[in-house]
Formats: C-alpha cells, structure tokens, sequence
C-alpha cells in the first residue's frame, strides 16, 4: 500500500507540485522579465525552474509576448505550492502546473482554469521525458514486474504513482501492492543505487543522469497508459479570467505561439535553458524534450481525471468543461 504519511486530502490540493519540482534551477530565483514599456500590459506568471517551461522564456526572448501586448513577468517558484495560492489571491495572473494537481484542486473547489497546453508526452515509452527507472539487475523487465515493488515519487498522490498505478493495474499486476515512497527528484538516483527503492519515476534532466549511472527505463508512464497525455498547462483562476479577458486572451495566444516556435526550434529550446537553470551543458544535449503541443488534449485530461478517481485522489470528478480551456 501507499505510505500516505501525513498527506491529507487538503494538503494534497495545497501542495500541488508541477511535474519536474525540484529540477536543477537558476538558485537565486530573479523574476524575468520581457523588458518592455510602453502601451505593454504587465502580468506576472508563476513558473517552476523546469526544461517544460523553456517556451514561455523563449516567448519573452523573441518577443511573442510584447507582439501581443504583454509585458510578462516570470516568477520562479518550487512548485504549486507558491503558485496556486498566488493566483487564487491574485498576486499573480498565470502560472503553471500538472494537470492532475489541477484536477484535484478544481474537486476541491479552487476555482481554477486552464488556458493553454505547456509540456505533453512525446508518446514514445522508449523515448520520453519521463520515465520508470531501474537497475539493470533488478529482474524488472516489464510494467507488470512493478507489482510488489517500491517506487520512488516526487509527490504522493498525484500524476507519477496515478498513472504507474495505472498502467501496472492494465498489464495484469497488482498495483495496490506497490509502496509509493515520496522524495525530491535529485535524491532519486542515490536512492536507486543504494537499494533504498526498487524503482524511480523520473522526469527530465533525471532520466538522462539516471541513465549515464546504469540505470535503464522499464517504460514512461506520461506515454502510457494514456494516449497523447497534456502533462502540464498554463492556468488562471476564474475571477482572473473574468476581471482581466483581454489579457487572458493575449496570454493564451502568446502561450500558444510560443509553444510552437518552441516545438520547431529545439535548438533555442536547449539554447535558452541555462539562463533559467544550472543544468551542464552536456546533459542539455542528451536530454529528451517534452513535445510543446498549442492544443491542450482534453481526451487525455479525461482519462487523468478517470484515474485519479479510480485511485482515490478525488472523491469525485470536478465540472471538467469548467477546468478545461473555453473555446
């Protein structure tokens, strides 16, 4: 079983963590800023120092941003944690989070919702931002083999243990039997190496360090067990997106071009993340990129809310045309 620890249902809505927290980061945690003036409308956007977010940065180097009217304001944060509270009370205008957090602060009740796509799965469990990590000796072969094993997560109750228990359960093994052991992305790889756990869900630059100490992906669970999965979106609460429409719009078109010039330049993509993290340079290289889809997958986000009530994070489904983007 999960070790839940002291994880209750409220602090699991007040602890919402975006799917790389803990990434290497720039350490000081200088807000960024596009540098405009003028007719420019500022806004602030609550970001976590992750590779996932590299198009917004992009976005505000070449301009995007201004083009629509925005002067954008970067504010690094460790996670939901900072960021959901901020927007909620308005300190901030957008942030960034995975899709499960969101759909279980929207079950709870915080008005939130999502504007526009942030980090997706590449759809390839060979070759995906994240991934099940093991020890080449560990006889685990296949998703099945996870049945009975511990598993190192970031967070408790979310995106990674909720679709590893998910694709563990369709492939025929128990996963009401894995131990789900919660700790930071960097602590991961000791771990693996010391036997402390069986296994790691790790995400980008992990995967690619876990790799060069041994380890080998048994599967990425953002490519499996849901099709084309939206891992992370940008949001805004709902009296936000009320009291300020037309830079909500503004936004969410930025965000979206953004993500596109993103998705066709992967060279500026790997250019620009060490201004924002302390990354090395050859792990930048090596590192699989998300895809940087402009449409969020509402298909995938469904299934999502699916699992999380399957696996208990919800006790029910939020109003999903709600939380999903308004057309």
């Amino acid at each position: 079983m999960k070790k839940l620890g002291a994880a209750l249902a409220m602090t699991a809505v007040l602890a919402l963590t975006a799917c790389g927290g803990g990434s290497p980061s720039g350490g000081e945690g200088a807000a960024a800023s596009s540098g405009a003036s003028g007719n420019l409308t500022p806004v602030t956007v609550g970001v976590i120092p992750i590779v996932d977010v590299a198009p917004i940065y992009l976005g505000v180097q070449e301009g995007i941003f201004e083009k629509h009217g925005l002067d954008v304001e970067l504010t690094p944060a460790q996670g939901g944690a900072a960021i959901v509270p901020a927007i909620t009370s308005g300190q901030m205008d957008f942030g960034f989070s995975n899709v499960t957090s969101l759909i279980i602060a929207r079950s709870k009740g915080l008005p939130l919702q999502i504007l526009a796509s942030g980090s997706s799965s590449t759809g390839d469990q060979d070759a995906d931002f994240a991934a099940v990590m093991v020890k080449p000796e560990s006889g685990i072969k296949e998703i099945a083999d996870l049945a009975g094993k511990s598993i190192a997560v970031n967070t408790l109750n979310n995106i990674s243990d909720s679709t590893i228990s998910a694709a563990v359960q369709e492939a025929g093994g128990d996963a009401a039997s894995i131990d789900y052991v919660e700790m930071p992305f960097p602590d991961m790889r000791a771990a693996l190496e010391q036997d402390n756990v069986d296994a790691i869900a790790a995400v980008e630059p992990f995967v690619t360090m876990a790799k060069g100490d041994g380890a080998t992906p048994v599967f990425s669970n953002y490519a499996h067990p849901v099709d084309d999965l939206t891992v992370a979106v940008y949001f805004t609460s709902d009296q936000i997106a009320q009291q300020k429409s037309g830079e909500t719009e503004a936004f969410t078109a930025a965000m979206k071009e953004s993500q596109a010039f993103a998705d066709a330049n992967p060279d500026k993509v790997r250019g620009i993340l060490p201004t924002y993290t302390q990354l090395d340079p050859a792990i930048i290289e090596q590192l699989t990129l998300p895809k940087f889809a402009q449409e969020v997958n509402t298909d995938s986000l469904e299934a999502i809310a699916d699992i999380s009530l399957k696996d208990g994070l919800i006790d029910e489904k939020p109003d999903m045309a709600a939380l999903l983007p308004q057309q």
